[in-house]
């Protein structure tokens, strides 16, 4: 069973019902009663409110499925859709972020750079991985992959999961405001295709450093903000508890992106999001990025740069 969100407990509720039913040996229940009938009309009526739950999401419910502990991670988007992947660590400069992940690969037998955060997957390696929040270090990675990519002619792929960069002093003293410009610089340079996807959180300019690409694609459960909606709701109200009226405002959710042209593509996730059905998601992603891909093959270098700053430009114009 999934791990079920504070708005799904009706769901939840149903779901336990219909697993102590089906616990009753061969679908009989004392008495010898068959259970089948009612395990059905359960399961239909379960499948309706899950239908509908999920139609209708607000801005902070949506928020809750993106930060789901049990969406696919970097680690399962490169097992499921890449082959040949070759990890690259560390900076040249100061040490390796594990937070940031990314390597050479093979995307449907064509060569491609893929980078992406990790958050980790259980207690200890979300500690490993610092939750997917990346340091100066990771940001200066991924500049060194990206010209890496620039130099042998290949597209770049990149996985964005972040709640953003790290706050932390040290990243402070190493320089994290510098490196994130830098990486968003060294994004909007290429003379290759670079392919975004915002597949569960998309914090700050955190998330901005690995997503400013030709195209911007986005689960449709996940979010894409300058700033978490608690931080907004401390800020404005000086109060976490006005989160979901912070998400409202700010526009949080893939559909009004759609609209306000920051993101150029919705993925459809699974019915009830991507952590009920992690291959269903992972298939749809490829799909996504296979089309993008097609859409910009054979652009020449100053084109694609060209392209970039036409989009980011054109952001919030009327």
């Amino acid at each position: 069973m999934p791990t079920f969100l504070d708005f799904e407990r009706p769901i939840a509720e149903l779901q336990g019902r219909i697993d102590e039913l089906r616990d009753s040996s061969g679908g009989v229940g004392a008495g010898g009663v068959d259970i089948e009938p009612e395990v059905r009309r359960l399961q239909a009526k379960s499948d309706k409110l899950l239908r509908d739950t999920f139609a209708r999401l607000t801005p902070w419910q949506k928020t809750q499925v993106a930060r789901h502990p049990e969406r696919p991670h970097f680690k399962d988007y490169v097992a499921g859709l890449f082959d040949e992947f070759v990890p690259l660590a560390g900076d040249r400069g100061f040490a390796d972020d594990q937070a940031i992940q990314g390597g050479f690969a093979r995307f449907r037998g064509r060569r491609v750079m893929v980078l992406g955060n990790e958050k980790g997957a259980d207690t200890a390696s979300r500690l490993r991985h610092n939750f997917g929040m990346g340091k100066p270090e990771g940001y200066r990675k991924a500049v060194r992959l990206m010209q890496l990519a620039d130099r042998f002619g290949l597209p770049v792929l990149t996985l964005v999961d972040t709640s953003g960069a790290f706050p932390g002093i040290q990243a402070e003293e190493r320089g994290q405001a510098e490196a994130i410009a830098r990486s968003t610089q060294a994004a909007l340079a290429l003379g290759v295709p670079m392919v975004a996807a915002v597949v569960g959180e998309g914090g700050s300019g955190g998330a901005v450093a690995l997503a400013a690409g030709n195209r911007v694609l986005m689960f449709e459960h996940a979010v894409y903000s300058v700033i978490s909606p608690e931080g907004c709701a401390s800020i404005l109200w000086r109060t976490a508890d006005k989160a979901p009226e912070a998400a409202e405002a700010m526009k949080v959710t893939a559909q009004e992106l759609k609209t306000l042209g920051v993101i150029d593509t919705i993925v459809a996730e699974p019915l009830g999001g991507a952590h009920r059905d992690p291959a269903g998601a992972i298939a749809n992603l490829g799909d996504a990025l296979a089309a993008a891909m097609v859409d910009l093959g054979g652009q020449p270098a100053e084109r694609l740069r060209l392209g970039r700053r036409e989009k980011f430009l054109a952001m919030g114009r009327s």
